[in-house]
């Protein structure tokens, strides 16, 4: 069962969680100012506070999430995403971020969209920034409790991850790992067009 948005919004992702593990994270290795910012599975919007209503573009699968994210942020966009192609015209967008996505589609899907992104990323300049859940090696328990806790069933390794962009001719930086509270590892990486 999943729950509506607004209970995700309040038991799951508070905004002090967002702040502390999300925000906080991104924002030390990301410029948004001036930049197009493509928030790919923006869930409830949280995210949108990160950037210019002006510069944003929230897409998400859930009609339900969209419709929370418009009334709850009316001044960003958000739009629903059907199937791979996104709805945004070639080379438009600076930065895609993409906050614990990855890990909900199944892997061999996730080369259809890394090519959508790259058709939207306006030059080598661009980039995809990722925050994801992450196995991690001499974490097992917590690597089990990750698997049963998480509703995505596509937690992956870090080499598997930096892997997908890879094969796609991105230049990957992986920044950080870390703790989200008592059960999370969560990897933090950057994929830049060569």
């Amino acid at each position: 069962m999943q729950l509506s948005p607004h209970i995700y919004d309040l038991v799951i992702r508070p905004n002090w969680f967002n702040e502390r593990y999300i925000h906080q994270q991104i924002k030390k290795h990301c410029d948004f100012k001036q930049k197009t910012v493509l928030d790919f599975g923006s869930g409830t919007g949280a995210n949108c506070i990160l950037v210019s209503p002006i510069n944003y573009i929230g897409l998400d699968t859930d009609l339900d999430r969209i419709g929370y994210s418009r009334k709850k942020y009316p001044q960003y966009q958000f739009k629903p995403l059907h199937g791979y192609q996104l709805p945004l015209p070639n080379n438009s967008v600076d930065i895609i971020m993409i906050v614990a996505v990855l890990h909900h589609i199944p892997v061999e899907k996730i080369d259809h969209y890394i090519t959508e992104f790259r058709r939207v990323l306006k030059n080598e300049n661009s980039e995809v920034i990722v925050l994801e859940p992450c196995l991690l090696n001499k974490k097992c328990l917590k690597n089990w409790v990750m698997k049963k806790l998480d509703k995505g069933e596509f937690i992956q390794h870090e080499d598997s991850y930096l892997g997908y962009f890879k094969r796609a001719g991105f230049n990957v930086l992986s920044i950080n790992k870390f703790p989200k509270g008592l059960f999370y590892n969560e990897l933090l990486f950057k994929a830049q067009l060569k």
